[in-house]
């Protein structure tokens, strides 16, 4: 076996903080940008391709369980990303290639089972959400393709928090970039020349997908250090596999909660006719551009205080939090400006139906202004997580994200006609939810790691 080079002096624990915490943050800032460009373009090409029925199936009804059974395993894998990080910054070269080839051994395993799940309960899911019978079709083949193709999705997933743990986030943005330029080159290819519909769609994802797949992949077995992955030895450590799952169960069933509340709603929005859900399914992804850049803010706290608690550094932990959600709040206010004030114009990417359109518009009217509100239950969530603090964050997440949305469209919605009283129950929660993350931030007793 040859020998391996010690794990190098990683700056986010050594470096000024402001500056790492930018160096790092940035680059998946602008991931977000082509990751939300990677999912509209199924959107926006089916849209205008193949319809509105298809644009409904491509966005809302699937997007909603996608996540739902990709968020737990990808959720409960994150454990991993606090593992690999606080045992970087501890300079714990033994358990970091432990975790590594652990992580690895995960995403295989959830990818298969992601696989069997979904292609066994497509059918009975998209009955149980109230599906529309002229959207059925066009879903039922979208979903089938994507789950069919599940491994090297939660490969991609795993396989970049493995990166972003380790430091490193620009590599992951340029797998996808590459990634996001072949999901488009494909949808004109599949859906517009070949004319494959949502069939089409579906194939141009899970082929881009592949792709980045096997670019994480190859830039893990080329790593000179401990992190470096080895086909060979990847297989389950039992220690390592426990503290992952006691991290990553909570983070999954969190990314549970937030999907069931979702699809929830997204059942109450079916009932409406096809003009109104396919204005919600162009809103989520015109929202989904604040998702990705809030998630990579959290993504970014997540590891700088995975590195600086692993490496016992509280006051760099700290700072690094005030930070983030300073920058996170400044993007916030440009990023909803802009959705808010521009959202007509940028609807017309989806489609062109004035109903369409007007529904749309009012939806982004109604929520953008909410956002900031949602800004501490993301960045402190994260920060709790990369200490390893998941299990308070996610009873907050259950109790007063999942199952007041519940009580809420249970008992609230049917007295009131109309969407409108549906999508309140978004800032409702994000208000109430935020200010408890606050208080439970702030009265936190920080230790430094055992």
């Amino acid at each position: 076996m040859s020998e391996r080079r010690p794990l190098k002096q990683n700056e986010i624990t050594h470096g000024v903080i402001w500056k790492q915490l930018l160096v790092f943050f940035f680059p998946i800032l602008l991931g977000t940008f082509f990751q939300q460009l990677y999912n509209a373009a199924d959107a926006s090409i089916v849209g205008k391709g193949v319809g509105k029925a298809a644009l409904a199936a491509v966005g809302g009804t699937t997007g909603s369980l996608i996540n739902l059974l990709v968020g737990f395993f990808v959720g409960l894998a994150s454990g991993a990303t606090v593992v690999i990080s606080q045992h970087y910054g501890a300079e714990d070269s033994e358990n970091v290639e432990k975790s590594v080839h652990t992580a690895a051994a995960m995403a295989l395993l959830f990818g298969l089972l992601l696989t069997g799940i979904g292609l066994f309960l497509t059918d009975w899911m998209l009955r149980a959400m109230s599906t529309p019978e002229d959207v059925l079709p066009y879903a039922g083949t979208y979903l089938r393709i994507i789950f069919a193709g599940m491994v090297p999705s939660v490969i991609y997933n795993v396989g970049t928090g493995v990166l972003r743990a380790l430091g490193d986030s620009r590599r992951p943005l340029y797998y996808l970039i590459a990634a996001s330029l072949t999901n488009i080159a494909l949808d004109v290819l599949l859906v517009l020349v070949l004319r494959m519909g949502v069939a089409g769609a579906g194939w141009a994802t899970v082929l881009s997908q592949t792709l980045s797949a096997v670019l994480v992949v190859r830039s893990l077995c080329r790593r000179e250090d401990s992190s470096r992955l080895v086909l060979r030895r990847i297989r389950l450590d039992r220690q390592q596999l426990r503290r992952i799952v006691q991290i990553g169960l909570p983070a999954g069933l969190q990314s549970v909660m937030y999907s069931i509340s979702n699809v929830i709603i997204q059942r109450a929005v079916n009932g409406f006719d096809t003009d109104v859900l396919a204005g919600w399914t162009a809103y989520g992804k015109l929202d989904g551009m604040f998702w990705m850049v809030v998630g990579a803010f959290g993504i970014s706290v997540t590891t700088f205080v995975g590195q600086n608690y692993g490496a016992g550094l509280m006051p760099r932990v700290k700072k690094s939090v005030r930070v983030c959600m300073t920058m996170t709040v400044g993007a916030t206010v440009v990023l909803a400006g802009l959705l808010y004030f521009f959202g007509g114009e940028l609807y017309k990417l989806f489609t062109d139906d004035p109903a369409v359109i007007r529904e749309g518009v009012h939806m982004l009217h109604l929520l953008v202004p909410f956002y900031i509100a949602y800004i501490p239950i993301e960045i402190l969530s994260g920060a709790l997580r990369g200490a390893g603090d998941t299990l308070v964050p996610t009873l907050l997440t259950l109790v007063f994200i999942c199952l007041f949305r519940v009580v809420w469209i249970m008992f609230v919605a049917p007295h009131f006609e109309g969407v409108d009283v549906i999508l309140w129950s978004y800032p409702v929660t994000w208000v109430l939810t935020g200010g408890l993350f606050i208080l439970y931030y702030r009265n936190k007793r920080w230790s430094p790691i055992k």
